[in-house]
């Protein structure tokens, strides 16, 4: 399996963005960590071997990223409109810097978003907001709503980074009928504590027609890297 690690001084947030890649041929999945999670995460908790046989297969590639979870939704210590201004810092970030790279060897092959926990905050709030740059999105025990981590303050940005708030309302048909072609999978498990979120996102999206899976897990299933590690090979790309 390819493997390599790359890293480089983002100016937009003014510090050094690592990356792992993996995989030769196929769809690219961004991969968010966990809260406050690391670029090597996905890998080190064995998510990345969990779908060995896809990336040998050269059907899947993934770019595992690092956030700014600790300078922003979890900075408990700067005021709770900096936090938003520095996570839509990280989505520049994202759109200016890791997803051209990432075009760069992905070539006309579709960018997807994925994580699990908070990294599937991550991954379905980057889908919705741009429909035109990832194809869709695959969540595994996420978590969607981020007003929790802004200590009862509330603004526009807030609004429009939390899907469950701002999806309903949503009419514009350019976001409309790019979301409505993406590929949307909301995993999670029967005794997981993210779960009724993922019921309450599905059931947005069905009240929309936007076309999307949700899977409940049984047999215990709950919120872990167990689940997500079964998950993920069901599910990716």
């Amino acid at each position: 399996m390819r493997r390599e690690e790359h890293r480089w001084f983002s100016p937009r947030l003014h510090r050094d963005m690592p990356l792992l890649t993996f995989g030769h041929a196929g769809p690219v999945a961004i991969v968010f960590p966990t809260s406050m999670g690391v670029f090597h995460d996905f890998d080190d908790r064995g998510m990345v071997t969990a779908v060995a046989d896809k990336i040998d297969a050269g059907a899947l590639r993934l770019a595992c990223v690092s956030t700014v979870d600790r300078e922003s939704f979890y900075a408990t210590d700067i005021p709770p409109r900096a936090r938003l201004e520095r996570y839509l810092v990280y989505e520049q970030y994202l759109l200016h810097e890791l997803v051209p790279f990432v075009a760069s060897f992905a070539h006309d092959a579709p960018i997807l978003a994925t994580g699990c926990s908070f990294g599937g905050y991550h991954a379905l709030t980057m889908a919705l907001r741009h429909p035109d740059v990832f194809a869709g999105c695959i969540t595994m025990g996420a978590a969607f709503d981020v007003t929790s981590f802004l200590d009862g303050y509330y603004d526009t940005d807030a609004y429009l980074l939390t899907a469950p708030h701002f999806l309903p309302s949503l009419t514009d048909r350019w976001f409309l009928d790019r979301i409505e072609r993406n590929k949307w999978v909301f995993a999670t498990g029967e005794h997981d504590m993210c779960r009724a979120e993922n019921e309450r996102l599905a059931s947005i999206f069905a009240a929309k027609g936007i076309p999307h899976s949700l899977h409940v897990w049984g047999d215990g299933a709950g919120h872990d890297w167990p689940e997500w590690r079964r998950m993920a090979s069901a599910y990716l790309p």
